[in-house]
């Protein structure tokens, strides 16, 4: 027998609680399928970051943000471009407009939220914020969670600390800021073994209280329920058909179904069509990131684009470890990266989007995937390096399988690397020399807050800039990995899926990275991807249940 609900929602990572939550709002009826056993998505192994302009935590905080700066800002950072149609001007500014609403939803449904510190916006244009856009969940018990605790997929970071409290841990050597900061995560450890809790953080705390919400607002979650068809009757999009326990049922949507089931950054195949040169040993998302729907809206006819964009992130790949990413790592001073030959050719710091693409058209004329990170001593005493902590000394294995290569000159070290002794040197000269006049007359690193906050702050006169000159030296192969991709279904300003006619797929909506973002090329900020995966949930589910009226059924799309 066929099931019916008002609305259906393709998985269950960022923005699918969202979506539920504004469903039983309105009354309706609503089910989550999730193929995996896990709920949460990548979503809840992130940092669980939103880039959310203009919001309530800014104005209660007095710090100066618009709707028009925030347009100026990502006119500037995305622009228009032919081939990036989910980022077409008119859903920036859906998303400005929406995504400030979406945030107060939440805080109304008891989801409990709050503004990082500091994380500038990463991109020098008119409107960037400074201070930063980004938001966060408080830390989360997710013992509340019952037996769905063992349900939500786990974060990356096991410790009751807030973001902001967990970047300065690097700083324990260095800082009593530091020390303090660690006291205080130790205390709340302790506490929560006598009081029975388990505090997380990060995405795992942000999915765990949109899993609570949408449990007690009376939606429905199914786990290990893949679909494997979008029903479609007389050009409507009506229901799906789910595989569970080796049988086939069909679920109806008298409302419509919403895909929010990621990207396809582990399926290899998809990748060699769309992102070539890319691996999915490089993807730091989980391995569920397969890109099944995507593929199903091509069935049915939707129109797909951006799919060659990613969420890149630069990764080493440590022996019998996972990727791990090194973004932080490279944007601090004494380190530089360089290409096979040992030319430097790319800013280390700033925006990962860029600088993983950036290393994949360097490759289009030398060998740049992957590079070498190169460090000095001085870096070495200072710095985390791909999870260690700061200090010389490294896992044996490091050495033993050269994941990390040592020379007690530049030279040596460029002959352990296989780079040409002259150029690496050469590379380091010409950095330091920069170093030494304040400015990256090449590349212009540390010129954005952004840079600076990479940095290292307690490094003058810039965070950012280091000279290389005390051996021994150090290198290790970076990669140009990725936390997702970028590309996907192509949707208006409701969310709604179009064919590449412009014309709408009625009852279908799309959110996530299973959707052409509407960062284009770029991620704006921290949570470039997770503002507006639950934003455009949000706007989907509000389009859904009737609370917004409809825009005009046919836009111009540009695959």
């Amino acid at each position: 027998m066929n099931e019916t609900f008002d609305f259906v929602v393709i998985g269950s990572g960022g923005g699918s609680m969202c979506a539920a939550l504004v469903m039983r709002a309105a009354g309706k009826s609503v089910l989550i399928l999730e193929k995996t056993s896990l709920v949460g998505g990548t979503t809840a192994a992130s940092g669980g970051v939103m880039w959310i302009p203009n919001n309530r935590f800014m104005k209660a905080e007095g710090i100066e943000d618009s709707h028009e700066k925030a347009v100026a800002y990502l006119d500037g950072a995305v622009g228009d471009h032919e081939d990036t149609p989910g980022a077409i001007r008119a859903r920036r500014l859906a998303y400005i407009e929406q995504a400030p609403k979406m945030l107060d939803f939440l805080v109304e449904q008891g989801i409990r939220l709050r503004r990082l510190p500091s994380w500038p916006d990463h991109y020098k244009q008119p409107g960037e914020s400074v201070p930063g856009r980004a938001v966060v969940s408080e830390l989360f018990d997710i013992k509340q969670l019952g037996e769905w605790k063992a349900k939500l997929r786990p974060g990356f970071l096991p410790l009751p600390a807030n973001l902001d409290e967990a970047m300065q841990l690097p700083n324990l050597k260095r800082t009593w800021a530091a020390k303090k900061v660690l006291f205080r995560i130790i205390g709340r450890a302790i506490a929560d073994k006598f009081t029975g809790k388990q505090r997380a953080t990060a995405g795992q705390a942000l999915q765990g209280q949109m899993l609570q919400a949408a449990l007690k607002g009376g939606a429905e979650i199914r786990l290990n329920s893949p679909v494997k068809q979008v029903v479609v009757e007389n050009g409507r999009v009506t229901g799906v058909l789910v595989e569970k326990d080796g049988a086939s049922s069909r679920i109806d949507a008298r409302l419509g179904v919403l895909i929010n089931a990621g990207g396809f950054a582990q399926n290899q195949r998809m990748r060699d069509q769309f992102v070539p040169g890319t691996s999915t040993g490089w993807s730091m998302v989980p391995e569920s990131d397969t890109g099944e729907m995507i593929e199903e809206g091509v069935r049915i006819g939707a129109a797909i684009a951006q799919m060659k964009e990613r969420i890149g992130f630069q990764v080493v790949l440590p022996p019998g470890g996972k990727p791990t990413g090194v973004q932080s790592d490279m944007s601090k001073p004494h380190a530089i990266v360089v290409d096979q030959t040992g030319v430097r050719y790319i800013c280390e710091s700033g925006a990962t989007v860029d600088f993983c693409r950036g290393m994949l058209e360097r490759n289009k004329t030398a060998p740049a995937v992957p590079s070498w990170l190169v460090i000095d001593s001085q870096y070495m005493r200072k710095y985390m390096l791909a999870g260690s902590m700061p200090g010389s000394k490294k896992p044996q294995p490091w050495y033993d399988s050269k994941f990390l290569r040592r020379g007690d000159t530049l030279e040596q070290l460029a002959t352990e690397c296989g780079m040409d002794p002259g150029k690496l040197k050469a590379s380091v000269e010409r950095f330091n020399g920069f170093v030494r006049n304040g400015r990256d007359e090449d590349f212009h690193r540390g010129e954005s807050a952004y840079d600076h906050w990479l940095g290292d702050a307690m490094h003058q006169p810039s965070p950012s800039l280091g000279t290389l000159e005390e051996g021994p030296y150090f290198a290790l192969q970076v990669y140009p990995g990725d936390v997702s991709t970028f590309g996907g279904l192509v949707c208006d300003v409701q969310a709604r899926v179009l064919r590449p006619d412009g014309s709408v797929i009625s009852g279908l909506y799309a959110t996530g990275t299973s959707t052409a973002s509407v960062m284009g090329r770029v991620e704006a900020g921290g949570g470039g991807s997770i503002g507006p995966t639950f934003t455009w949930a949000y706007i989907a589910a509000r389009h859904a249940a009737g609370a917004v009226s409809a825009v005009p059924e046919k836009v111009a799309v540009t695959a």
